[in-house]
């Protein structure tokens, strides 16, 4: 028993110091970047000590201890985050007369250097995306060579960051208005486009924020390369607090309910995802299902590419398809207009 005893202390001893890190990073997405970018780097890990902290849960409560009531405290306080890492319902598509489809998806430029190892990946996406018909699709990282491939969408923006990739807006609805928010210094950017539905006008945004540049399979996560890759990452979050400034100053000013959809290069538990989502409604909180992983890593399931409403616009249905033809996988979701 006295063996048990000093095992439990040393499992507390481990569980106050998850639940602290835990803490800390509940608090990160409120400490201002610009003062401290590489607080930032807490979101990321947020997922695992979720998990962490849920298992020392179960363990006291196994166990009958009052320990239990340490993670469950901080787990608590977190409850937004901990139930936006996986959702047990989720709804199907249902179709009605002002629905309207909507999808974003993180091309990687089609595969147009042949990264995933197989032919015919271009006509396999084109495939998925003809099968699931949206009235607006959004594109990030695509290729200046296939334009003409969408030419059944009868409006279009298409804004090129650097010669040949950029962001696209496609619609089967018209485009009264478009832009770009040029991001400076950066090959990312954001675009809108305000779209008629009906007697509705809908501002569309299409946002690729400031990549790592990492692959987290191939780096070297050495003690020798940490530093360097925190003074990366801190860059980078640093760049994408001045794009998230400039979005938000522009969306201010926007008379119309918005539509924004893509690639944050950031997960739910970061302060990008905090300010851009704001008071709108991720589409994934309010009808996904599973993790609604949105980029391919096959040790976590990381969800980085999104869709948020105007809280005056019903969600439907949010759908995540799985088909490896990017880096990325497609977000869908069906709205009321």
């Amino acid at each position: 028993m006295k063996k048990l005893k000093w095992l439990h202390k040393g499992v507390f001893l481990a569980n106050s110091l998850f639940a602290f890190l835990l803490l800390l990073c509940l608090l990160a997405p409120y400490i201002p970047l610009s003062s401290f970018p590489r607080i930032a780097i807490f979101s990321l890990v947020t997922p695992v000590l979720i998990i962490v902290n849920i298992l020392f849960l179960v363990y006291w409560i196994i166990k009958r201890k009052k320990q239990w009531i340490l993670s469950f405290v901080v787990l608590l306080l977190g409850y937004q985050q901990v139930f936006s890492l996986y959702k047990f319902s989720g709804t199907k598509e249902v179709v009605s007369a002002n629905s309207l489809k909507v999808m974003t998806y993180n091309v990687r430029v089609f595969d147009e250097y042949k990264w995933i190892g197989r032919d015919g990946v271009f006509d396999e996406m084109m495939g998925m995306i003809k099968e699931e018909n949206p009235g607006i699709l959004c594109f990030q990282e695509f290729y200046h060579t296939k334009e003409d491939a969408f030419d059944y969408y009868p409006y279009k923006f298409v804004n090129y960051k650097t010669k040949e990739t950029g962001q696209a807006i496609f619609s089967k609805y018209p485009i009264i208005n478009k832009g770009s928010l040029h991001f400076p210094n950066s090959g990312n950017d954001a675009i809108f486009a305000d779209v008629v539905k009906g007697n509705d006008t809908i501002r569309v945004y299409n946002l690729h924020m400031q990549s790592f540049h990492i692959n987290p399979e191939d780096e070297e996560l050495s003690q020798e390369n940490s530093g360097r890759l925190a003074r990366r990452m801190g860059a980078v979050f640093s760049k994408q607090q001045v794009q998230t400034d400039i979005f938000l100053s522009h969306k201010t000013e926007c008379p119309y309910k918005t539509i924004t959809c893509g690639d944050l290069n950031n997960n739910q538990y970061s302060a990008i995802y905090r300010q851009i989502k704001g008071d709108d409604i991720d589409t994934f909180d309010e009808k996904g299902s599973g993790t609604g992983k949105t980029y391919y890593y096959k040790y976590f399931p990381f969800r980085i590419d999104f869709i948020f409403v105007d809280e005056e616009i019903p969600v439907r249905s949010h759908k995540n398809r799985y088909e490896l033809f990017s880096d990325h996988y497609p977000v869908i979701s069906q709205l009321d207009i």
